[in-house]
Parts: structure tokens; sequence; C-alpha cells
């Protein structure tokens, strides 16, 4: 099967010409083999609505050796004038092949001048499903560029005669970065851990686009955004741009899965870490090894690390600090010594998802910039969540894809929970989604929640983290079907189906409400809460 970039498209849901591209999507995803990828727009539509990839082009097909296929989708049906094919937009006619050829010389110019003039191999396909051509000679396009309504089932098979899967070539993974850049895509660290597939947002005219466009001497940016605006896609950009520059990045966060899961798909060349891995590491460079089966252990280990100097290894071009809300007072400055004199810094945060209830990092002199807009949980998520934060706490709803209801279960009694989240599991999957898709988090910490100790509930089979780390230092976790984690561990990332449970609270105070809203935006395409009556009774009368 075909590498589909961007992932996620299987879940969209749209009308008109978007939904024919989606089901040309599918039928390109299961007929073209191993050794292609198929780069598309339809996944998330850019600021001015439209789903092309680049002017006219719906798709690109590349094999292992770097060569290109551009594909333009007409649907419906095509007029055929003396000058060609052509497509009537509301009244003003267009000529099909005159679109394509501008379009494909623009893509091939930008293409090559990012390839510093290297030859590129580029074919093009028209693919019209609506229509039969009656003239192909006349078409405007040689005929066997041409796949209309009758030739439609041999679609991936032409594409596979003209586009041979080929040998692997280097200048792939160039085009591979090119295209990526074009759809204007950024992996996306908030990925269910342990999934072996990426997944990847586009934040369109968002984050990782233009705040990276700021001039500020020297370059100090302090990002205040909500959940889903894309603050961990802005710090996997600039992460790229330094290694591509050939400096050296430190992305510093404070959660362990996060971390680990932002250093498996970052590129080699920098240091991804959390704040005590960091401290770690500055222990062992200057000959020390920490005890951690003392007592106070980690402040100890910080307390060590603060009295070191700071080796020239440990000075970086660029330092992102990532969830910085979840940073003490005193680690700020201690992260920030890591940083060259002319570096990039750049500061991450969300006041609203600060349940270890520290005080904001004091950063005089950087510029702020606020983001309010999630592109990330679905709309009824943000919804339920507008109804419950603080006065003056703004967040907009951003995401394009169709989404369920919140769906509530209130459970009176431990016996109850239990029965309740396996209910929860049980919705999930009738909703389509896989065992992979789906995440358990429980609003309790490892240590005291109910359900985290258990290996299985009902049928399912959970996937807890045992608490130790093998000899390469990832973490461990148990066998099962269904990621089962709490709300302070999952910080950061994003399952498509999550089932909260265990939430119980006798008033809607700050930290309930930041809990609830760290759980509820880990959801991008389903919530599903269980919660106790008494949380329920102070919940429901807000919504």
């Amino acid at each position: 099967m075909a590498r589909v970039v961007p992932d996620g498209w299987e879940t969209m849901e749209g009308e008109g010409p978007l939904q024919r591209e989606l089901d040309t999507l599918s039928v390109l995803a299961a007929g073209l083999p191993d050794g292609y990828t198929i780069y598309h727009a339809v996944h998330w539509t850019n600021v001015e609505r439209t789903h092309a990839i680049y002017g006219e082009i719906d798709f690109v097909i590349m094999n292992r050796a770097g060569h290109l296929m551009l594909i333009e989708q007409k649907s419906g049906l095509l007029l055929e004038t003396p000058d060609g094919l052509a497509k009537n937009y509301r009244g003003m006619i267009k000529s099909v092949p005159v679109q394509m050829g501008r379009t494909a010389d623009g893509l091939r110019g930008k293409l090559m001048r990012a390839l510093n003039g290297q030859r590129v191999f580029i074919e093009h396909l028209l693919y019209c499903p609506d229509h039969i051509v009656q003239s192909p000679l006349t078409a405007g396009l040689s005929p066997e560029r041409i796949v209309d309504a009758r030739r439609r089932d041999q679609l991936c098979g032409l594409i596979q005669r003209i586009l041979p899967v080929g040998e692997h070539d280097a200048v792939a993974g160039r085009i591979d970065r090119f295209l990526c850049d074009i759809i204007q895509l950024e992996t996306d660290v908030s990925a269910l851990v342990g999934q072996a597939r990426a997944l990847v947002t586009r934040v369109s005219g968002g984050l990782a686009h233009w705040a990276r466009q700021l001039d500020i001497e020297p370059f100090r940016l302090r990002v205040t955004g909500t959940a889903g605006s894309g603050k961990t896609q802005l710090a996997l950009a600039e992460y790229r741009a330094a290694i591509a520059s050939g400096r050296r990045p430190l992305y510093v966060c404070f959660n362990r899965p996060l971390a680990d899961h932002f250093g498996h798909i970052a590129p080699a060349g920098g240091s991804v870490c959390t704040f005590h891995m960091l401290c770690d590491r500055l222990l062992r460079y200057a000959g020390m090894t920490p005890d951690f089966s003392q007592p106070d252990a980690f402040a100890n280990l910080v307390a060590a690390a603060l009295d070191l100097h700071v080796a020239p290894d440990f000075l970086f071009d660029t330092v992102i600090v990532d969830e910085g809300q979840d940073f003490a007072p005193e680690w700020c400055d201690f992260v920030l010594r890591h940083a060259k004199p002319q570096a990039r810094v750049l500061w991450l945060e969300d006041p609203l998802q600060n349940i270890y209830g520290h005080p904001p990092a004091e950063l005089p002199g950087w510029v702020r910039l606020r983001a309010s807009s999630n592109f990330r949980s679905p709309r009824p998520v943000v919804k339920l969540l507008q109804s419950i934060v603080p006065l003056g706490a703004e967040i907009e709803a951003a995401a394009p894809i169709a989404a369920d209801e919140v769906e509530f279960l209130v459970y009176r009694d431990a016996a109850e929970m239990r029965e309740f989240v396996k209910e929860g599991i049980r919705l999930c999957h009738a909703s389509g989604f896989r065992k992979a898709d789906v995440a358990l988090l429980s609003y309790r910490g490892r240590e005291s929640s109910r359900l985290l100790g258990f290996d299985q509930l009902g049928p399912h089979t959970l996937r807890t983290f045992t608490g130790s780390y093998d000899a390469h230092g990832q973490p461990v976790y148990s066998q099962g079907d269904i990621l089962a984690e709490s709300v302070y561990r999952f910080k950061g990332q994003a399952a498509p189906a999550v089932v909260l449970a265990e939430v119980d609270f006798e008033a809607l105070d700050e930290k309930a409400v930041m809990k609830l809203f760290v759980g509820a935006t880990r959801a991008t395409m389903k919530l599903v809460i269980v919660l106790s009556d008494q949380a329920a009774a102070v919940l429901l009368e807000r919504l």
C-alpha cells in the first residue's frame, strides 16, 4: 500500500468536489503498492478554503527515485472546444491544458530552485472520472495522459506504467521535504505514543508558518497558545530549520513521553530531552552519577546541576522550551543559559494547562505572541471548554473536521465506573476507531488511579507504563491493545478517540478546569467523559 501524506484522511467527511477527491485518494491509496508516496491537500483546507496542493494540482505521486506525477482531477462534465478540453467555472470558461501547463511549470521552477538547479523528472495526468472524452486527439493533451470515465478503473495501473516504482535515490528525501513545505505540513508530535505511523497536521496560516517570519534581534519569542494551536508543530519546524542550516538546536520539555516522541521524529543533529534529563546529562558530563534511589533524588539532581558551569558542548544555536507552564520559576534561567548570545530562543506555553500550579515565567523584554485558535480539537470539545474556562481565556474552534458530540457517562461508584469505561471504549469502536486509535486517560495521577493498575477491563487489554526504562532509555509498557495513561503523562500528546475517566470533583475550581482542559483537548476526533454523579451535577449545570 502506498504511503499517504498527510495521514488521517480516512476519517474525513466532505461534500461536492472535496468528497470526489477523497474518493480518488482512497482508490490511489489502495491501488498503488509500497514504493509510492501520495501527496494531497484535502486533509486540511487553507485560509483560502482551497484544497489543491499547488495551483490546479490535486495529487502528486512520487516513486522511490524521486520522479513525480502531477494529477489534476476535474469532476463533473467538461467542455470539448476547438482549443481542447475546458471547464465552466460559474460562467467563466477555462482551458484545462493551459491550467495544467501553467501550474506544472510553476511547480517545476520552484522545485528546481529548491534543488539548486538539479533536473526534475515530472509527468502529468488528467483525471476526469465523470466525463467521457469524445475527441481525444483534439483534447489538447496526449490521449495517454487522460483517464476519463471509461478508463477510471485503470487509473492506478496507468500511473505505474508511466511512473514505475524505480530504485531509491537520495533526491527523493529532498523532494519529500519540499512537497511537505508546499502543502504547509509539519509533523504533529501530538501523536499516540508508540504508534509507528506519524500523524501530521496542517496548521494553515498558523504558528509553524508565520511565527518564524518575525524579525526579532535577538530572537526571543514567547508564544502563549491554547491547546491545538500548533505550538509543538512550531517547535519541530524551528528545530528542523536549525538542523538544515547547520546549527545545533536544543528542545526541552517537562513531560517524558512528549520528549521521547519528539526525539523519535526530529532529525539528528540536535538535543532533545526533558528538564531532568538535561540535568542528568550535565552531571554525567562532569563525571558524576546521579543516585535516583535516594529520597528527593530529583530535587538533589537539579540542585547539583545548578552548581555546574555550562560547558561549550552544552551551548546551542537554538533553544526551544515546550510546555513552559510546567517549568518551576528557578528552572527558567537554568535552561536559557544554554543559549548562545545570538541564539534563537522560543518559550512555548499554555496557562490553561498549568496543572502543576507554577507561577508564569518572567521573561522581560521578550516578544509575546498569542494564539487562541485550536486547530486540533473537535468543535464540540472546544464548545464544552468555552463554557468552563475563566473569563479572558479565549479559545477559538478552528478544526475543519466533522466530529461527534461529547458523550457523558455518569457513574455512582467504582464498580459502575469500570463498566462505563468499558462502554466508552465500545462507543469509540462503534464509531469506527481502531484499538490503536483509542486512549484511556485517567483524571487522576498514576499513584491514585483505580484504573491504571488494571491489565484488562472486560475484553479490552490495557497498555500501561510500567515505570521502568529499557537499556536504550525508552519507556517500557505492558502488553495491551488500549493505551492507558494519566492526564499528567499524556500532556502534549493526542489520540483520535479519548475516553477521559475517573473525573471526580466537588467544585469546578481552577485545578479541576485545567485537568478537564488537558484531558479533553487530547482528543482529535471523539471524546467520551466518564464522570462521577457529583462532578456531573457541577459540570452539566455550566453547559
